[in-house]
């Protein structure tokens, strides 16, 4: 293991390609990546900002689409919701994957329309039999339009519903299982809710199911009083650093990448950012070596 570069020891995971460590793709960065060029693996775009045919945002993503793999990362499936799946939505989603050949297709465990109206946020769910059922039929129902497996991402959270029974935890690795999806683990995600609820961050990422998780995300967040907000406008702060290193030692090399989405510092920044995460997986790859050399 001496001497090789993480990304060259990512291995495939449940059928997906290992894609290394990647970026959000923002427009704010067009130009430095189709100009530039930049060592960044792969990027991940967010599925509705590519819906409408046509035009500058899909021309621009086709671009990058022929320089490097890409995902797509949804935001309004309302997996958890109740309205109807929006099957026109779905279409939609179809029809650009089969544009720009994604490695796969995510979205977020959460709710985030009612009666038609999409709300702007991505609000947690009750944890307790009735829902995991509810979702895991739901899911299955879109990996069988889409002609494939999604993954689903762990949501932040601010509030705890009185209805559930299980942990956030149990509730995800249960409905991996169910729907037999694949998970987004969000690191940061996990660690602003830990802080929020009360809960230790180890013990959600222990008890996921290590098969079934293919993504990691990491981003920075904000305070607000003794809240944390997943903001994204932030730099990754050292405690989730640190806690992806732990993700790795739990789930081996998954394709990593760290979002932002306002206050946008320069491209370097978060080329330095991933750098960083670089290096982290480089040093727990070569832990059990140096373990073993004492």
């Amino acid at each position: 293991m001496t001497g090789a570069s993480p990304s060259s020891v990512f291995e495939p995971k449940a059928g997906l390609p290992a894609l290394g460590f990647g970026l959000g793709l923002r427009p704010e960065y067009y130009p430095d990546i189709l100009d530039a060029a930049p060592p960044v693996d792969w990027f991940e775009a967010i599925t509705e900002n590519y819906l409408v045919p046509g035009g500058a945002p899909l021309e621009k993503l086709d671009r990058i689409a022929e320089r490097y793999p890409l995902v797509l990362h949804g935001v309004s499936l309302s997996i958890g919701g109740t309205d109807p799946l929006n099957i026109e939505y779905l279409a939609q989603v179809k029809a650009l994957a089969k544009r720009v050949a994604p490695a796969w297709i995510s979205d977020h465990l959460c709710w985030s329309s009612q009666n038609g109206v999409y709300l702007h946020d991505l609000l947690p769910l009750p944890y307790n039999g009735e829902t995991l059922r509810h979702v895991a039929a739901r899911v299955r129902q879109v990996q069988d339009f889409l002609g494939r497996r999604i993954l689903l991402e762990n949501v932040s959270s601010y509030v705890d519903w009185n209805r559930s029974d299980m942990t956030e935890w149990d509730f995800v690795a249960a409905l991996a299982e169910e729907a037999d999806c694949l998970l987004l683990l969000d690191i940061n995600n996990v660690y602003v809710s830990g802080h929020n609820h009360g809960f230790a961050p180890l013990d959600f990422i222990n008890a996921l199911p290590a098969s079934r998780v293919a993504q990691f995300h990491l981003a920075g967040h904000s305070y607000n009083g003794d809240t944390i907000i997943d903001t994204h406008d932030a730099p990754v702060c050292d405690p989730v650093f640190a806690l992806y290193g732990q993700a790795i030692a739990r789930f081996g090399m998954v394709p990593t990448m760290i979002e932002r989405d306002d206050n946008f510092p320069p491209f370097a920044d978060l080329l330095g950012e991933l750098a960083r995460l670089r290096r982290i997986a480089a040093e727990q790859l070569t832990a059990p070596l140096a373990g073993a050399a004492q």
